[in-house]
This record gives structure tokens, C-alpha cells and sequence, in this order.
């Protein structure tokens, strides 16, 4: 990347793409999490789902096949950050890339560091 602001625009690109085809494909841009057994603050089993669509994991539970679940954490957090997040984090990365010149050096670096997670680039 030769400046800032095109780190800030190309990370905002690849989530933009990333999270739209995501929502496309689950069948919507708001995911939840399923906690199995709630009432056992413990339980260990969640089920993803696109809000009002599909379950966004597939397979599993056959036979000899475990469940398709992942663990209650992952699974708040994945519910947590889909696409809805992933479109308004992308536009606010196209807005600090729009204002570089105006923002805080502090504000700039933290944008470029998750710019830099996104695209998958050092510092």
C-alpha cells in the first residue's frame, strides 16, 4: 500500500465483499447464537443461525459424526461480529480513509491497525 488512507479503502473493500457475500449466503446480515440447555450456564453447545433464515452451520450429527455446534464463546462471538458488523466496520474504514488529514494520529493508528488485521499486512 503506498499511504494510509489506501489501507484504510482496501480493507474496507475486502470486508465490504466479505461480509455481503456472507449475508447473501446465509440468507441474512443478522446472525444469533443458540445456547442448547440455557439454563446450564456451562453448556458448551450453540447452534449459529442467520436471524429468521437457515442455520449457518451445516452437516454433522449423522452417524459417527459429531453435531454441527461450536462452543458457546465462539459462537457469541462469531453471532457478534457478522456481516451487519462487518458492513458498518468497512464504512467507517471509507470514512476515516476519507478524513486521514483530520483525524488524531491516535485515531489513524488504531484505524490502520485494524486495517492491517483485515488485510493481513504488518505494520
Amino acid at each position: 500500500m503506498t499511504n494510509p488512507a489506501d489501507e484504510l479503502r482496501a480493507a474496507a473493500a475486502t470486508l465490504r465483499t466479505l461480509a455481503t457475500a456472507a449475508a447473501d449466503d446465509s440468507g441474512n446480515a443478522t446472525w444469533k447464537a443458540d445456547r442448547h440447555f440455557p439454563e446450564q450456564p456451562d453448556a458448551g453447545y450453540t447452534a449459529l443461525w442467520a436471524t429468521g433464515a437457515r442455520p449457518l452451520m451445516r452437516g454433522g450429527g449423522g452417524r459417527g459424526r459429531p453435531p454441527a455446534y461450536v462452543t458457546a464463546p465462539v459462537g457469541d462471538y462469531i453471532a457478534a461480529m457478522g456481516p451487519t458488523v462487518g458492513l458498518a466496520l468497512a464504512t467507517w474504514l471509507d470514512a476515516v480513509a476519507s478524513s486521514t488529514h483530520g483525524v488524531s494520529s491516535a485515531f489513524l493508528d488504531e484505524a490502520l491497525a485494524v486495517a492491517r488485521a483485515i488485510n493481513g499486512s504488518q505494520p
